[in-house]
């Protein structure tokens, strides 16, 4: 299996109040960013770590740093902006990509509206954010077109999966490792995640 559920008492009481129909825009939004500060900390314990030479107060000594540079992170618009601050109040210096999609109506397949990375993105390792893994279309279109710029190492960090979604995503892309907070349930039938939270990006943005 390629997921990790972040089976956490801290998780378990963050999600109790992320998913309350009565939890405002403001709190909505501090918790996102909370929890996926924890999945980034998941998500790097594999991270590299360089030797330097540092002076403290003490002593001079050995250690490792994490070289930011090899990084870079892609939120799928709109509701994966509201997980980016959590990514990188951990990682500053990593490069951030942009991918806009929609579902066609008739196919109900994604389709790119919007596609922006940094130059050397097929040099670096990459986290794709975005809150609801539900059927893994638009994450499995997102993998596919990072993969066409011949990027190597991908991650996906979500709050919410369903066992459908990372069924998904694991047949197509069994090399990509799937982060979560928390797996639901299942879909009903307007492909919403049971018990869910509503929508991330109207919840994150106030927009309902």
């Amino acid at each position: 299996m390629n997921e990790i559920e972040l089976n956490h008492p801290l998780i378990t009481h963050k999600f109790a109040i992320l998913r309350n129909k009565k939890t405002g825009t403001k709190e909505f939004r501090e918790l996102v960013i909370e929890i996926t500060r924890l999945l980034c900390y998941e998500a790097t314990k594999d991270a590299k770590l360089e030797p330097v030479t540092i002076e403290t107060p003490m002593e001079k000594m050995e250690t490792g740093m994490l070289n930011e540079n090899n990084y870079a992170v892609v939120p799928i618009l709109r509701a994966g902006m509201g997980m980016l601050d959590g990514i990188i109040n951990v990682i500053p210096n990593a490069k951030v990509g942009h991918i806009g999609l929609y579902r066609d109506e008739e196919t109900k397949e994604p389709k790119e509206y919007y596609y922006k990375m940094p130059e050397d993105i097929n040099q670096r390792e990459v986290m794709i954010i975005d809150p609801m893994l539900a059927t893994g279309g638009s994450v499995i279109a997102t993998i596919e077109r990072l993969k066409q710029d011949g990027v190597k190492k991908i991650k996906l960090l979500v709050l919410l999966a369903t066992p459908e979604g990372i069924k998904a995503v694991e047949t197509s892309h069994p090399d990509v490792k799937i982060y979560c907070g928390c797996v639901d349930r299942q879909l009903n039938e307007i492909a919403y995640i049971l018990p869910g939270l509503g929508d991330a990006g109207d919840r994150v943005y106030g927009t309902k």
